[in-house]
């Protein structure tokens, strides 16, 4: 049933079969002693979470196999049960439940304490436990507290959350940046995830977003993203799934830094990437088909007249060409796509769909 229900369990080839029974075991003679008031091996729970996290099992999976284990044992004493045996068994449930609680309380502790342990000497393990708060894995605000106190990361007084997008899968998008950090006295814990490099970076008096923002500025080759500021570790998921959003706000191909509330447009459109496709498709599909040369003509003046607000001018200025130029270029782009670039509506309408060109490297 573990392995039916828990990804980890079904995947993993360096835990077996065997082994995961041999636990099983350890750990159902465990609930059913103490049920039974018999001496039991107090360290089979503790085994299980030292192995567990010896192994790089997420926290989750370990937490979810013995919920499964404990319902499994539930559901086959209600089973087995002589019908006059059951009322009683009913009103021992919270018994039953209170020692299936423990044992799962008892292999966190285990596990957590392993992953503590070799976290100071184990990158692996110190990214399960940075996984651990950028992902929630459904811990509670204690652990998540516990799992900061084990990366040192209790100091400060609001966290921020850097996503990096790595050159290649598995090469680091910041390197040495947590070395960086630390020159400037200030705590942080990262993993690589395909092809991110996530952060959880701790502030503090004297060196707060701007300051980390402009530091990474001077080292990011690749697009950076960072959360809002929180406190408060179980919003930490969020805030990665922010950084996320901000990093590919930004054009493929570019480099440099964005926050999650500096550009509000782009984040927006990053984060429904098939409704921006959809959108830059049905306004500018005319234009994105030309030649490349040609369309990248269009937009590109297109975006020149926008940020001039509309001076035909200044675009022309801007762009190097003659302000019939860019008439004649602005007119076109308005036959292909049936936009009146005199109609305010329309004109945000292209901005839109312009952005989501730029954001998605459509065109």
């Amino acid at each position: 049933r573990i392995r039916a229900e828990v990804p980890w369990y079904a995947e993993n080839q360096v835990l077996t079969t065997a082994e995961v029974d041999r636990n099983c075991a350890d750990n159902v003679r465990y609930v059913l002693g103490i049920l039974a008031g018999n001496l039991v091996d107090q360290d089979a729970p503790r085994v299980t979470g030292i192995d567990r996290a010896g192994r790089g099992a997420p926290y989750a999976a370990v937490l979810q196999a013995f919920r499964v284990g404990g319902r499994f044992i539930w559901e086959v004493l209600v089973e087995r049960a002589e019908p006059s045996s059951r009322e009683l068994l009913l009103r021992s449930a919270a018994d039953i439940w209170a020692v299936s609680d423990e044992l799962a309380s008892q292999v966190t502790d285990a596990y957590r304490g392993a992953l503590a342990e070799r976290a100071r000497r184990d990158g692996q393990s110190r990214s399960v436990l940075v996984g651990t708060l950028l992902d929630g894995d459904g811990a509670h605000a204690e652990q998540l507290w516990e799992t900061a106190d084990a990366l040192d990361l209790r100091s400060g007084n609001d966290f921020v959350v850097v996503s990096a997008q790595c050159p290649t899968p598995g090469v680091e998008g910041l390197p040495n940046i947590e070395r960086a950090l630390r020159k400037q006295n200030v705590a942080s814990a990262w993993r690589l995830v395909n092809d991110h490099q996530d952060g959880l970076v701790v502030l503090r008096f004297g060196f707060d977003r701007a300051q980390l923002k402009e530091l990474l500025v001077s080292v990011a080759e690749v697009r950076v993203g960072m959360s809002s500021p929180f406190q408060r570790l179980e919003e930490a998921s969020e805030a990665r799934r922010a950084a996320r959003v901000a990093c590919i706000a930004m054009a493929p191909g570019s480099s440099g830094v964005l926050a999650y509330d500096d550009d509000p447009l782009a984040v927006l459109l990053a984060s429904v990437p098939d409704q921006a496709a959809n959108l830059a498709r049905s306004l500018l599909g005319p234009a994105l088909d030309l030649a490349p040369e040609d369309s990248m003509l269009l937009l590109e003046t297109a975006r020149g007249w926008l940020a001039e607000r509309g001076s035909t001018s200044t675009a022309a200025r801007i762009l190097h060409i003659h302000r019939n130029t860019v008439r004649y270029r602005l007119k076109r782009l308005e036959e292909l796509t049936g936009l009146d670039l005199a109609d305010p509506a329309d004109t945000a309408r292209l901005q839109v769909a312009l952005e989501s060109v730029r954001i998605l490297g459509l065109g």
